[in-house]
């Protein structure tokens, strides 16, 4: 496990995918505002491919979220797009609803960070995100994270279009243990 000040990330347990399937992703408004495809209903017991792990998948390292204190699963994070060549990756987490406003967003966006950085040599780690999603840019930011650009109206959310945001970070910019 990755530890973090607040959270550790483990790999995705069996029992993991129920609960993140009903927290994050049953819930139409959120998945439509983290996905990248329109929501669609999963029947009980199928495979999800967002909650599903391969391991023979270099691209895709999915990881649950915990908190230290108790191991509780709080949610999910993500490696994704990593491209070896070029060393560099997006970052990507989705925390349940009960876990939002705790300070565990920033601490799992320096988690991932670590792994990108020390454990896999990354080069260059990026973030997509909504533009109304402060959470999400404040623990970019608090990283080290830097806007590079505005994709404007970009993705199409319940019935709009909403601008997303597109940080940067380097591995020489970065700072480990900044976000405390």
């Amino acid at each position: 496990m990755l530890r973090g000040t607040k959270v550790g990330l483990r790999a995705r347990h069996e029992d993991d995918i129920p609960v993140l399937r009903t927290e994050l992703y049953d819930d139409v408004v959120n998945s439509a505002r983290s996905e990248s495809r329109p929501w669609r209903p999963m029947s009980p017991g199928s495979k999800d491919p967002r909650l599903v792990v391969d391991d023979k998948e270099e691209a895709h390292v999915p990881f649950s979220v915990v908190e230290l204190e108790g191991g509780t699963l709080i949610g999910s994070a993500t490696l994704w797009g990593i491209d070896t060549h070029n060393r560099f990756a997006h970052i990507g987490l989705g925390l349940l609803p009960s876990a939002r406003g705790k300070g565990y967003g920033t601490d799992v966006v320096a988690v991932l960070c670590h792994y990108g950085f020390t454990v896999r040599g990354l080069h260059r780690l990026q973030i997509e995100t909504l533009s109304d999603n402060t959470a999400m840019l404040r623990s970019a930011e608090h990283n080290g994270f830097v806007r590079e650009g505005v994709l404007r109206s970009a993705a199409w959310v319940m019935g709009e279009f909403l601008d997303e945001v597109v940080l940067g970070l380097l591995a020489q910019d970065w700072k480990p243990g900044a976000n405390g």
